[in-house]
C-alpha cells in the first residue's frame, strides 16, 4: 500500500510504499482510510518529541493517529488507528470507532475530533462545566480554540472571552459565540489589568489554556486573591504552544480558590473515554452535520505529503491528508 512514513533520523515523512497492515487480535479491524487530520500531536509523535512517544524513533512508521474511512461492510466512521493512519489502509480498534452521520464530508469530519477531545474533554470532565458560567479561552485564535469557543457555547456558557496574537481571527471568533476578545500582543501590565476587570465584572469559572508559557503566569497571576474570600476557578491545561514550563508562586496558590489540572492522554478515565465514543464525538459530528459547528480545513493529497509537511497552515484551519 501507498502510505506517509517517518523513517528513522529523518525529518518529514515519506510517500512510499509500506507492508499492508494485518489484524492481530478480535478486538482491532481493517480500515481503507479516506482522510486523516495531520496535527500539532500527529507531528511531534513522528518525530518522537512526545511525551507519549519520546525517544520511539528507532523503527519505520506510518504518520497520523486518527482519521475517517470504511470497513469491510462499507461502513464509514470516524475511528483511532494503531499503528498510524495516512495511508491507503489502517488497523483501528473496535472501542474506538464512531459511525458518521451521512451528511458529513470525510476532511471535516477526519478534521474536527482532535479539537473537540482537547475541548469537550476539558470542559466536561476536568472544569466539571455548568450552563451559565463564565469560560476563557486562552489561545484561542488556532483550531482547538476556535471549535472551543463554539463547544463552550453550545454547553451553555453564558460569556466567553477569548485570548490570541491575531487581531483578525480575534475579531472572528465574536460570530461564533466569543463575547470579549482579549490581545495577548499588549504589554503585560495591560494584559493583566484586563483580564482583572474582566473578573471583577464577570467573575471568571472556567480558564482553558492551550497557550500554557507567558500568558498562563500572566493570567493566574491576574486571579491572585488580595486576602479576601475569591472566585473559585477551574484552570485546565490543554496545550503548551509557548512554552512547557511556568513560574507560579506558592504565594499565588494560597490567595485564591484555583483548581489546576490539565486534560490530555492520560489524564481521563475509561468511562470518560467511552462518552467520549458513545456520547460526545456523535454530538458533534452530528452538529458538524448540520452546519451548527464551523469547521475549516486545508486538505492535500496523500502523495504531496513531503512537500506540504512543514507548511504554514492558517489559524484556525486543520490540515486534512485526503488518501
Amino acid at each position: 500500500m501507498k502510505a506517509a512514513v517517518m523513517y528513522p533520523s529523518s525529518d518529514m515523512p515519506q510517500y512510499t510504499d509500506f507492508p499492508d497492515p494485518i489484524v492481530q487480535n478480535e478486538n482491532e479491524l481493517l480500515i481503507s482510510v479516506k482522510a486523516a487530520a495531520i496535527k500539532h500531536v500527529d507531528k511531534s509523535r513522528a518525530s518522537g518529541k512526545h511525551y507519549s512517544t519520546k525517544n520511539d524513533i528507532s523503527q519505520a512508521k506510518v504518520i497520523g493517529g486518527d482519521g475517517v474511512g470504511l470497513l469491510e461492510d462499507g461502513t464509514r466512521v470516524y475511528a483511532i488507528s494503531v499503528g498510524g493512519m495516512a495511508a491507503e489502509k489502517a488497523i483501528i480498534e473496535k472501542s474506538r470507532v464512531v459511525p458518521l452521520p451521512d451528511d458529513i464530508d470525510d476532511v471535516v469530519a477526519a478534521a474536527l475530533p482532535n479539537a473537540v477531545i482537547g475541548s469537550a474533554m476539558g470542559l466536561r470532565f476536568r472544569a466539571d462545566m455548568k450552563p451559565g458560567e463564565t469560560v476563557l479561552i486562552n489561545g484561542a485564535t488556532g483550531f482547538t480554540g476556535k471549535i472551543a469557543v463554539q463547544i463552550a457555547k453550545h454547553y451553555g456558557a453564558q460569556r466567553i472571552i477569548v485570548t490570541g496574537r491575531n487581531a483578525a481571527s480575534l475579531q472572528s471568533l465574536l460570530a461564533l459565540g466569543a463575547d470579549e476578545i482579549v490581545s495577548v500582543k499588549q504589554a503585560d501590565e495591560a494584559f493583566v489589568r484586563q483580564i482583572k476587570n474582566i473578573h471583577t465584572e464577570t467573575p471568571i469559572d472556567i480558564v482553558i489554556d492551550y497557550l500554557w508559557g507567558h500568558t498562563a503566569e500572566l493570567l493566574l497571576f491576574a486571579l491572585k486573591g488580595e486576602g479576601a474570600f475569591t472566585h473559585r476557578t477551574r484552570f485546565v491545561s490543554i496545550g503548551s504552544v509557548t512554552g512547557d514550563n511556568i513560574q507560579l508562586s506558592a504565594e499565588n496558590l494560597r490567595s485564591v480558590d484555583l483548581q489546576l489540572s490539565g486534560s490530555g492522554l492520560g489524564s481521563w478515565t475509561r468511562d470518560q473515554m467511552r462518552k467520549l465514543f458513545d456520547e460526545i464525538l456523535p454530538e458533534m459530528f452530528q452538529l458538524a452535520a448540520n452546519k451548527k459547528l464551523e469547521v475549516d480545513t486545508i486538505s492535500v493529497s496523500l502523495k504531496d505529503i513531503e512537500r506540504l509537511w512543514g507548511m504554514d497552515v492558517p489559524d484556525g484551519k486543520r490540515l486534512v491528508v485526503i488518501v
